[in-house]
């Protein structure tokens, strides 16, 4: 026995061509934020899809919980997973098969409301099929896009691949020989790392290697296309990280905009404490946190809790914060996968201490002179010191080229200073 929600958008009284989407309950996606699966991004970018055509049924089925297997199911399916099994492996090792779920009530809640045809939004043609078979009239399937998690990825491949399901990509970015499917496989498969999340650092530079101007202008040196890049691997992360001085400079959100995707946990490095409480990215966008030393004053940690920002506190370094307790600090957060977007000290000090797991440059084909650099002294001395890529892929965003690759060292960096 299911439930049905029925919200509608708009005029359907003629019951033609509405925009549809059936979507299954999915407590931990939908009300609880779980990112084991798409189903809550899904969610809100097929809502956002109906209030912009203005007119359209989102039907909500109760009780198709995991597939139709139910809420308690699902969770001992979600321990499975964490064992190694897959989506659908789990539910046959708890007996069930890979889909439970039946559509002939939805097909006849469609025709109660008068809906004779639909153009549903899907990445099930079965769910398509179903309705057809019930005698819904479905024109044409509109793909759910939505930038792929690193968290689910593997859910989302194994739906592809053994349900049949097309791929719930944020956008298809043109290219001249690909289209980006899955941001996180660019990224690289996360690892789990002792002590710290999976670093990546992403930057966007001129040809001749600079993330601003002298004057410090920045906006923009990418692609309108190349940023919309960005927001999906924002996406595909748990966290963003940049420090106070991009704060203060570029007044950044670091939220998902540009995509339908999960806003990620934004984190500032602030060994201070100069956030300023009126900061964009401290918004409610998504959720802040600030990682500061015993250099910051007490009363400026209150004012920046009041404001529903998580303080945590690390050890001093060179530069402010010390980078491998802030990440020490991160996974024990909870954080796996981490982005830094910025500024040039923090991409150095992160190179320095070879805590990087994966590099993205974006370059564009502009040339400013002098400028900011992207990366500052790395203490290299001789080319076969230097930070080599390997598993690298190139690829074309509009008039950018986006290189992925995963650094390493031929031999340990000398000290000069010894």
């Amino acid at each position: 026995m299911h439930t049905y929600l029925a919200l509608i958008v708009g005029d359907i009284a003629d019951g033609d061509s509405v925009l549809t989407r059936i979507h299954s309950e999915c407590l931990t996606g939908d009300s609880l934020g779980s990112l084991h699966c798409d189903c809550g991004v899904q969610l809100h970018a097929t809502l956002s899809t109906i209030r912009n055509e203005g007119r359209g049924v989102l039907l909500y089925v109760l009780g198709h919980e995991g597939r139709g297997v139910g809420l308690l199911n699902k969770l001992r399916a979600y321990a499975l997973q964490e064992q190694g099994a897959d989506t659908v492996e789990a539910n046959t090792i708890l007996g069930f098969a890979a889909d439970t779920r039946e559509f002939s009530g939805a097909a006849a809640v469609l025709k109660k409301l008068g809906v004779n045809s639909v153009r549903l939004i899907t990445n099930n043609d079965d769910k398509a099929d179903s309705l057809k078979a019930e005698g819904v009239d479905v024109e044409c399937t509109v793909p759910a896009h939505v930038a792929s998690h690193s968290r689910h990825a593997r859910y989302s491949e194994t739906k592809r691949e053994k349900l049949g399901h097309s791929a719930p990509r944020g956008g298809e970015f043109l290219t001249d020989d690909e289209v980006i499917r899955d941001v996180p496989d660019l990224l690289g498969l996360p690892a789990q790392r002792q002590n710290r999340p999976y670093v990546i650092v992403k930057y966007a530079q001129t040809l001749d290697g600079r993330l601003a101007t002298s004057t410090g202008d920045s906006k923009w040196i990418s692609s309108e296309k190349e940023r919309t890049l960005s927001h999906s691997m924002r996406a595909a992360c748990d966290a963003v990280l940049v420090g106070i001085g991009t704060v203060l400079s570029d007044d950044p959100q670091l939220t998902v905009r540009m995509v339908p995707g999960n806003s990620p946990l934004r984190v500032v490095l602030d060994s201070r404490g100069r956030t300023p409480t009126d900061a964009r990215v401290l918004d409610d966008g998504s959720r802040t946190v600030v990682i500061t030393t015993s250099d910051c004053d007490p009363e400026k940690q209150r004012s920046l809790e009041s404001s529903g920002v998580t303080v945590l506190r690390a050890r001093k370094g060179p530069q402010g914060v010390d980078l491998n307790d802030a990440f020490r600090a991160l996974g024990e957060f909870g954080v796996r996968t981490l982005l830094i977007e910025g500024g040039a000290e923090v991409i150095t000090s992160a190179m320095c201490d070879q805590t990087v797991d994966r590099i993205a440059v974006s370059t564009s084909p502009v040339i400013v002179g002098e400028g900011r650099s992207a990366v500052g002294d790395l203490n290299i001395r001789w080319v076969d010191d230097a930070l080599h890529l390997s598993e690298t892929s190139m690829i074309r965003v509009d008039r950018d080229s986006v290189l992925f690759g995963t650094p390493h060292v031929k031999r340990p960096v000398p000290d000069l200073d010894a």
